[in-house]
């Protein structure tokens, strides 16, 4: 069914509420899973735009697929939670691509939270071992949530151990979490990765969270906290044990703060990543011995096939 409006028509205003109602997040991973069979190689997104000001970042992020044109634009303000506000904020334009009409206007914050722990459930669909049951979490934010949530969609989860700084965020975490899933939460240390089957880290640290030593050869890591060169979730321990996975090369070499040591050693050569259009496809598979890493930055294509297939739902 063609998008093109008959008529100029105001965008659709899609709220926080309108977004999770409209996409479940089980079909935001087929969108996502879709996009990377049928779409344009995401090597070929234009790079995410960071401009630094007084208190932070401004971010554009533009992507054109055949059916929808759109651009994020967000802000990162590191000391906004001091204050009590998000440190991320922003918006989603979605346009008709034939004829660059806006369609809608997209609760950005809300978009990227469902975007980002769509992105590493699609890639622990396509890694972790069919039985995955214990999933260790850092972080008790929104994406730490999203990620629970999100994970519980491909895998069975039947334990989760969550690890963060602060003892009370851990705790409203884990009884919220308790609450709403059913699943034994609780409470634990960094030292939980020895016996996780999947692990999802969701911080702005800027050093290694665990010893990637203690990963067991068929455990799965996301790692999402980030774009920055200088931030880092996981080890070179971590990075050199794995199959690593990422959405994109370019992408992963500009922005992978989890990475680019390794790379710029040369430890670890840039051919050796693997894609998620790869594995998507079928074109690559991860070796079952060792540890899978998946390395998200967030790109530009996800935005758009997430906020496409909201727009279409609602």
């Amino acid at each position: 069914m063609s998008t093109t409006p008959t008529t100029p028509q105001p965008p659709r205003i899609l709220d926080e509420a309108d977004l999770l109602r409209a996409l479940p997040m089980t079909a935001a991973v087929e969108a996502l899973r879709t996009a990377l069979r049928d779409g344009p190689d995401p090597e070929a997104d234009p790079p995410r735009t960071i401009v630094p000001v007084e208190h932070g970042q401004l971010l554009l992020m533009p992507a054109h697929r055949s059916r929808y044109a759109g651009v994020k634009v967000a802000t990162v303000a590191p000391d906004n939670p001091a204050a009590g506000l998000p440190r991320v904020q922003g918006q989603y334009l979605l346009f008709d691509a034939p004829t660059l009409a806006p369609l809608a206007l997209l609760d950005g914050v809300a978009m990227t939270t469902v975007r980002t722990a769509a992105v590493s459930a699609l890639a622990v669909d396509l890694l972790a071992v069919p039985d995955a049951g214990h999933l260790v979490v850092f972080g008790t934010g929104p994406q730490a949530r999203g990620h629970l949530d999100a994970l519980r969609a491909v895998r069975p989860l039947t334990r989760v151990t969550v690890v963060g700084r602060t003892p009370a965020n851990v705790e409203r975490f884990v009884a919220a979490a308790r609450r709403d899933t059913g699943l034994a939460v609780t409470a634990g240390e960094p030292s939980a990765v020895a016996d996780a089957d999947l692990v999802a880290c969701c911080t702005t640290a800027r050093t290694p969270l665990f010893d990637g030593a203690l990963l067991p050869p068929h455990a799965t890591v996301a790692a999402v906290g980030s774009h920055e060169r200088g931030s880092r979730e996981v080890d070179g321990t971590t990075v050199l044990r794995s199959t690593v996975v990422v959405e994109s090369r370019a992408a992963a070499a500009r922005e992978a703060g989890d990475l680019i040591p390794e790379l710029e050693s040369d430890r670890l050569a840039r051919e050796e990543l693997v894609t998620l259009a790869a594995l998507a496809c079928g074109t690559a598979t991860a070796d079952p011995q060792r540890p899978r890493l998946f390395k998200g930055v967030g790109m530009a294509w996800e935005d758009l096939a997430v906020a496409g297939a909201a727009y279409e739902a609602a």
